[in-house]
Parts: structure tokens; C-alpha cells; sequence
């Protein structure tokens, strides 16, 4: 089989075009976004009481509906164990905290495996960066005191081997984190939903839920939002951390989870999403890089049933991403961009938080203070701070630098 009808045989397997994903400014095209202070009913939003008692409602339950499903409540009790805590790791500059949770109850339900970094010098409540990660905790940094995980892994025969330890030091940069004085907490995303489109029977879900996802029940990014959540619940209850003062962030899919974790729940003082595109920061209208068609054929199991109904309508969905967005408001929000991460389209991830200032305004806050699109390296901070780097997809030391700067400026004055 030639090159050319390979590459026709992948894309149809798919359900795409060849030549769908455009990277051509100028076939974008127009398209028109729902105005996040204008309610359903045409009413303009007046005030911060009618932003937050009737619009603010409204958009989450669109979002549920359409988008990622509907998740369930918290639960009444958190049930959880501190399996141990160590001083003098990382070379002595952390104390290490293992913690296990249980979001439906113990056995047989799937356990939540919380990983906790302080820095060994804290005087205080520390303040607390809280994430997701692909690979399991051990992956985050170069620690052999961090078990392995014993859940479903992306790649080989699904299991965590010793060669994947450290494997995502990098984009952590633990070490740097902590020198300026935050926590680090890390969770799998593989223990609440293994990443593939059977992965909802093992989990948490039908634990939760009792039964398949209904069309506007959540699915994967529900699933993980959830957990980020109860990770929260803990961080409440640890004397050590400062739970007024935790960023959820999030990178990729796990960027559109820390998204919608933020939407959900309030109790996030900062949200990052870090080149999480389609699905996430980026305009779902745009034709630009990946499309709703493309995401939800390639992972049918990270949102709700009811979202592939706009596959081929995309103008038609009631919400756009910077609606999610503004869900964040008036709290801190970070979008960050890749410069040759054009799948994410970074000019759409800026755009959707643009158009989302006006709610930040309207609410007594300063939004982005950056009128035009920023050129590479040239970071705007205001409560919603964006920057574009230089590279590819990925999480960099300067993207790092740049979060702990905004943090440094809103929380230590």
C-alpha cells in the first residue's frame, strides 16, 4: 500500500479528512462567541449578585450538559490514611508525605494515591501547587522512597517498571517549586480513570455512580476533576499546607481537567492550564489545529455522550471555552502556550482568555493586561495571566518560572 492511501486508511479509521486540522490564520474563518454576561433569555448581566446567583449557574450547568458531563457530590466523609511522612528527601530539601484516599469507601473501590513535597525549611501553612501526572508519583521526581504504582500504566504491558521512575522530573521541577516556598502534591491519573475508552469499568465511576455513564453523566476529565477535588478535601485537614492558597494546574488533557476542577470548585485559589487546547483552553469554534470532531473521535471516553452531537456543528454548542474560563473569575487564572504546539492553537487559548476579562471586570478585576496577542517570552500578569514560550508541547523550567511568578505576585505581598 503506497504512503498516500496509509495515510487515507488512518484518517478514515478515525473518521477525518486527510487535510482537516488547518494551520492557516486566514482559513479560520468567522465565527461568533456566546457572550458569557448575557443569560440564556437574552438578559444582559448587570452585577456581580446576577453574575453569580443566575449566569455563573447557568454556564456550569451547560458545560455539564454538554461538555463534561455531570459529576457526582462529594463525598460526606472523606476517608483517608498519612501512610508516612519523611524528612530529608531530595537531597534534604523536602519532607515527603504519602497519603492514600478512598473516594467510595475502601475495597474494592480504587484508591487515590496522594503525593506530598514540603519544603524542609517551612515555617508555617506553605502554600500548595496540586496536579495530575501521567506516569504515577514515582514518575515526578528522582526519589526511590516513592512505591510504585500498581495501577493501569499508558504504555508497555500496563504496569509501572523502575525505568519510568523520574521519568517526568522535568516538567515538575520539584525542587525548583519548593525553593520558593510551596508544596508540591501530585496524584495519578490513572487511579481514578484508566485512559482508554473501556477505562470507565475500573473506575471510580461505577463506584460512585453504579452503572455506565448516561449521556450527560461525566466520563474521563469528570472522573480526574473529581479526584483533584478530593485531594483538596486532604489538603484541608493537613495542618502543614495553606488550603486557602492551592493552584490546581494541569498540562494537555490533564490542563482541561485542572480547568474544569476549577470551575467546579471554588475552593481553588489559582488554576493553570498548560497547552491544554481543544477541550480546554483553546476556542472550540476556531478552525484551528484540533476540533471537537477530531477529540472526540480520538478520545470517545474523556468527555460527555452528549458533546459529540456537535461534531460537525460546533457553532451550535451554547458554550465556548472561554466560558469555562470565566467560570474561574474572580480568582487567579494562567494560560499558557507553546509556540509550535499549533495542535493547541495557543492564539485560541489567548483569545478564549481575553474574552474572558469582561466577567473579571465586572467583578472588580484587573483581567489580562495585554491587548494583543503576546510575541514569545513576553508574559502578561494580571489576575489572568498568559504567556506563549518558545518549543514544543510540554512543561518547561520557563513555564514554571513564569506560575511561580504570578503566584509570588498575588500571594506574597
Amino acid at each position: 500500500m503506497t504512503r498516500a492511501l496509509l495515510l487515507f486508511a488512518a484518517c478514515s479509521l478515525w473518521g477525518q479528512g486527510p487535510n482537516e486540522a488547518n494551520y492557516d490564520e486566514s482559513k479560520v474563518g468567522s465565527y461568533t462567541l456566546p457572550d458569557p454576561l448575557k443569560m440564556a433569555d437574552g438578559r444582559p448581566v448587570k452585577d456581580a449578585g446576577m453574575w453569580r446567583n443566575a449566569r455563573r449557574p447557568e454556564i456550569l450547568r451547560l458545560f455539564e450538559q454538554q461538555v463534561y458531563g455531570r459529576s457526582a457530590p462529594a463525598p460526606k466523609k472523606l476517608e483517608y490514611e498519612v501512610i508516612s511522612t519523611q524528612s530529608g528527601v531530595l537531597g534534604g530539601v523536602a519532607t515527603r508525605r504519602l497519603v492514600t484516599i478512598w473516594p467510595a469507601g475502601k475495597s474494592p473501590a480504587p484508591a487515590i494515591h496522594v503525593l506530598l513535597y514540603l519544603p524542609a525549611n517551612a515555617k508555617g501553612k506553605v502554600p500548595v501547587f496540586l496536579g495530575m501526572n501521567f506516569n504515577g508519583n514515582f514518575a515526578i521526581a528522582n526519589d526511590p522512597g516513592v512505591p510504585l504504582s500498581k495501577s493501569w500504566m499508558r504504555t508497555g504491558d500496563h504496569k509501572a517498571t523502575e525505568k519510568n521512575r523520574g521519568i517526568e522530573a522535568a516538567r515538575w521541577q520539584v525542587e525548583k517549586v519548593l525553593s520558593r516556598g510551596y508544596a508540591v502534591a501530585a496524584i495519578y491519573y490513572g487511579d481514578i480513570f484508566p485512559d482508554h475508552n473501556d477505562g470507565w469499568k475500573d473506575s471510580i465511576i461505577p463506584h460512585i455512580s453504579k452503572g455506565k455513564p448516561a449521556p450527560d453523566d461525566w466520563n474521563a476529565i469528570g472522573a480526574w476533576a473529581y479526584g483533584l477535588s478530593r485531594a483538596m478535601d486532604y489538603i484541608e485537614k493537613d495542618k502543614d499546607l495553606d488550603a486557602k492558597h492551592v493552584a490546581v494546574w494541569g498540562h494537555s488533557r490533564l490542563g482541561k481537567t485542572a480547568l474544569w476542577a476549577g470551575a467546579l470548585d471554588e475552593r481553588f485559589a489559582m488554576v493553570i492550564s498548560n497547552d491544554s487546547g481543544e477541550g480546554g483552553a483553546a476556542l472550540a469554534r476556531r478552525n484551528f489545529g484540533e476540533t471537537v470532531n477530531r477529540i472526540n473521535t480520538s478520545f470517545p471516553h474523556w468527555f460527555t455522550g452528549n458533546f459529540k452531537q456537535y461534531n460537525q456543528r460546533v457553532n451550535d454548542l451554547p458554550v465556548d471555552q472561554h466560558m469555562l474560563l470565566a467560570l474561574v473569575a474572580p480568582r487567579l487564572l494562567y494560560v499558557a502556550s507553546a509556540e509550535e504546539d499549533k495542535w493547541a492553537d495557543p492564539k485560541g487559548e489567548f483569545l478564549a482568555a481575553k474574552a474572558a476579562e469582561p466577567v473579571y471586570k465586572l467583578l472588580g478585576k484587573e483581567g489580562l493586561p495585554a491587548a494583543e496577542w503576546p510575541g514569545i517570552h513576553q508574559p502578561a500578569h494580571g489576575t489572568i495571566g498568559y504567556h506563549i514560550r518558545a518549543g514544543k508541547h510540554d512543561v518547561t523550567a520557563y513555564d514554571w518560572e513564569q506560575f511561580l511568578n504570578f503566584a509570588d505576585k498575588h500571594w506574597k505581598k
